[in-house]
């Protein structure tokens, strides 16, 4: 089952790597959400701490280190995946950080401002278990059609093994992304349809004690 956490709760684990930015500098950041001159303006503070589960100190951190990284209020995916790169130096990060991106992109116009980031932040970090899978989930099924298909899940696992580089330990065999896709959908397809359904996805998950630990990891990250 470790092999299963390490699919569903990636994204979990690995979310400080999703808090790239930090503060440099000492002026007023309630200042800077009243009058920020940046392109895309981020909602209100009160409106922001109503959709989040973060204090409004937390909020004025975050703000802080995003647009002193994207000055213009939001980030492309290129520049997502040269952020993200930085911390998987001994590998190819790209394809994963294309499918964490497509994740926070709920719009879908191909940028993800700061309420896209600190809304999809406060459910990886704050939601609930329920909202927590969801967001995993969602992050999985890549064409959005409310099922995970083997192809898909094997796509976000061959991301996986390139991101963590040749220097992982053990070292992993060619043919592991597919054996722990094979793994993975023996324990989550209960019905054996070729497909898992977020109602599958859900009641495994919730029944694996790895991936319920990996989601508590980081509440107090901030």
């Amino acid at each position: 089952m470790a092999l299963i956490s390490h699919t569903a709760g990636a994204a979990f684990r690995k979310v400080k790597l999703l808090l790239p930015w930090r503060p440099r500098v000492k002026d007023s950041i309630e200042d800077d959400f009243e009058l920020s001159t940046v392109c895309q303006r981020p909602e209100g503070l009160e409106k922001l701490q109503q959709l989040t589960k973060f204090t409004k100190k937390e909020l004025q951190v975050l703000y802080r280190g995003f647009k002193n990284e994207c000055p213009s209020g939001v980030v492309n995916e290129d520049t997502f995946k040269i952020i993200y790169s930085q911390f998987f130096p001994q590998g190819d990060s790209s394809m994963y950080a294309h499918f964490l991106f497509e994740a926070f992109d709920t719009n879908k116009n191909g940028s993800v401002s700061f309420e896209d980031f600190v809304i999809g932040l406060s459910i990886i970090l704050r939601g609930t278990i329920n909202d927590r899978l969801n967001w995993a989930f969602n992050l999985y099924d890549l064409n959005k059609d409310g099922c995970i298909t083997k192809e898909e899940m094997l796509d976000i696992m061959k991301s996986i093994y390139d991101m963590m580089g040749k220097y992982t330990y053990p070292s992993m065999q060619e043919d592991a992304p597919r054996e722990h896709v094979e793994i993975f959908f023996q324990k989550m397809d209960r019905n054996n349809d070729g497909v898992v359904t977020i109602d599958e996805f859900i009641e495994s998950c919730q029944k694996d004690e790895n991936i319920m630990q990996s989601m508590q990891l980081f509440d107090n990250v901030i």
